[in-house]
This record gives C-alpha cells, structure tokens and sequence, in this order.
C-alpha cells in the first residue's frame, strides 16, 4: 500500500510520517503542499520526494492520502482525492462549515472511496478500557461528564478564523465530543458556550467554556483552551471525568509518560512511553481499503463533533443555548 501525505500545514503529519513508516507493507511515497519552502523541509527530514503539485502527487501511483492541510482546505484537497480515486484519512476538523463537511461525505461516497477521521485518542488504552466499563455495566448509568483538552497555542492557520475556522474550540472540542458519542453512543442535543481570549494577542479566541446536555440524559462540561504556556513540557492534556450510579471513572489521555527532574538544561524532562494512537489511526486506515470496509470513524463522525464546536460559537455569540437537532 502506498501512501502520500498532503500538506504539512498541520504538525500531526509529522507523526502520521512516524506510522506509515513502522506498518509492515505500506510505503511513504512523499509529500505535496502548496507552501513549498515547507513541503521541501518536510520531505527532506521524512527522506522522501517534494511533488511540485497536489495533482501531481494524485497522477502518482498511491492508494491514499492524508490530509494534513488547513482545516478550510479540507474539502478542495477532499474533492480533488475523490476524483483521482484515492482513499483519505482527513485530519479533525473534518471542515469549517458544515456545508464543506456534508459535501466532503457525498463526494467520497459518490466516488466509492474511504473516508476516514483523523480521531486518534479512540486508540488509546485509557478510552478503550473505559468504553469496556460502560459497555459491560460497570459505570451504570452516566449522570455526569467533565472534560478539559488545554494545549499550547500553536500558531500559524490555527490563529487564522478564516483557515481554521476559529480557535482553541474547534480546534480542542472535536476530540473530546467524539470520544463521549463513541463511548456512551449518545448525541449532543444542546450546548451553552462562553469563549474569549485571555492568555494570547491573537485573532482567535484561546479559551472557552462549554455546557452540555447529552440525549442519554448526561449533563457535560468541557474546556477547550490553548492556556499552556510555550515552553510547557507537553503539549497538553485530554481529560475526561466521567460519574455513572454504580462507580467514578478518570481518563488522563496522556499519562502514560515518565517525568525526569535533574541538574542540567532541561532540568525537566516529559517522555512519552505508551501506545501510540496515531500509529493505530493509521493503521485503521489501511485496513479499511486493504480489506475493502468502511473506517471506523466516518465522515459521519466529523460532520456530528463539527456541529458542536460550530453551535458553541453561535451560542458565544447569542449569549444563549443552541439546540441541535
């Protein structure tokens, strides 16, 4: 199987170079983007071929493509895959609007191509352990959910409203929403946001606070915010809190690390050890055409985490809850 690696917009596509490199059988055939100081000094470092062109990358012999540009050019690079008949693995947001995101899905669908969300802390041990709790009864049933998703504030189309769509929300809400409908497979029905911009002289917001009501009967609350500072030594966290009638359960996504303090610069060091989700993601997405099947996670996944992030800024706006349909 051959993969090529579309925009390294998104610093994500650095790892999924990672995992497509350690599955048995796939090849990395290189990398297109229209910034091409940017596509030259990714391939470069991945050891690979800079395509002078998107399109020219999609006359190559590959199977499929990640995307990894802005989230606003997720439906042109969508489109023009689906038309070259290859299949893609689209990094979150899935788009800006739901327009380009209801688009997206038609267009794989009509041209009978794989279409999978880049969701990867569904491959985590922690979140995988905790859907076992739910499925098998042990949490009982779900009364309460807290989440948080804080991160360094990264700079570059992520503070651009126009490219990514808006801030810290869209980009930290969609993980944490999707997580919660795959666990408890339950929709969000209405949502209450406050957001503003607090840490950061940025266009976009950088913080943000949102209220949720689950059609399992769940009340939700969730921070999505770029409140770490730079030189933080990990990018963030992905917390979930979740109180059910029969036991309590916490999911910290990226506790499986070591921390080392000593003399020296830095005298404090963050190493993660655990599995690695996004080598899993990558994976799913080979096997999905390898096997000829449908991803785990589907364009459907995207276009339902995009509308909460969406009804979030509307709510900021209004200054009222949203309810979605």
């Amino acid at each position: 199987m051959k993969i090529g690696i579309m925009s390294f917009a998104h610093l994500h596509a650095y790892a999924y170079v990672d995992a497509i490199r350690q599955l048995p059988g796939v090849e990395f055939v290189g990398v297109a983007d229209s910034d091409l100081a940017r596509g030259q000094a990714a391939a470069d470092q991945a050891e690979t071929k800079l395509f002078p062109t998107f399109e020219a990358l999609l006359e190559a012999d590959i199977d499929g493509v990640i995307i990894t540009a802005a989230n606003a050019d997720h439906r042109r690079l969508t489109e023009m895959s689906a038309a070259a008949g290859k299949h893609i693995l689209c990094e979150k947001p899935i788009a800006t609007t739901l327009e380009d995101a209801k688009a997206m899905e038609k267009v794989t669908r009509e041209a009978g191509v794989k279409f999978q969300m880049a969701f990867p802390c569904r491959y985590i041990p922690a979140v995988q352990r905790l859907k076992e709790q739910y499925d098998d009864g042990s949490l009982g049933r779900v009364v309460l959910l807290r989440g948080t998703n804080h991160g360094r504030m990264p700079g570059g189309f992520f503070v651009d409203p126009e490219a990514a769509g808006g801030g810290a929300v869209i980009d930290h809400t969609v993980h944490v929403v999707d997580i919660v409908r795959w666990i408890f497979q339950t929709e969000v029905v209405e949502v209450y946001a406050e957001i503003d911009r607090r840490f950061h002289d940025i266009p976009t917001e950088d913080c943000g606070l949102l209220t949720l009501e689950l059609d399992n009967g769940a009340f939700m609350t969730l921070d999505p915010s770029w409140s770490r500072p730079d030189d933080f030594y990990t990018w963030g966290d992905v917390y979930l809190k979740v109180v059910g009638t029969n036991m309590v359960s916490e999911v910290d996504m990226m506790r499986q690390s070591l921390e080392r303090i000593g003399k020296g610069q830095p005298n404090y060091q963050w190493d993660f050890w655990g599995s690695n989700s996004d080598y899993y993601l990558v994976k799913e997405f080979v096997d999905s055409f390898r096997e000829d099947r449908s991803p785990s996670i589907t364009a459907r996944d995207g276009i339902k985490a995009l509308e909460v992030a969406l009804a979030a800024y509307e709510s900021a706006q209004t200054k009222q809850p949203v309810r979605l349909c």
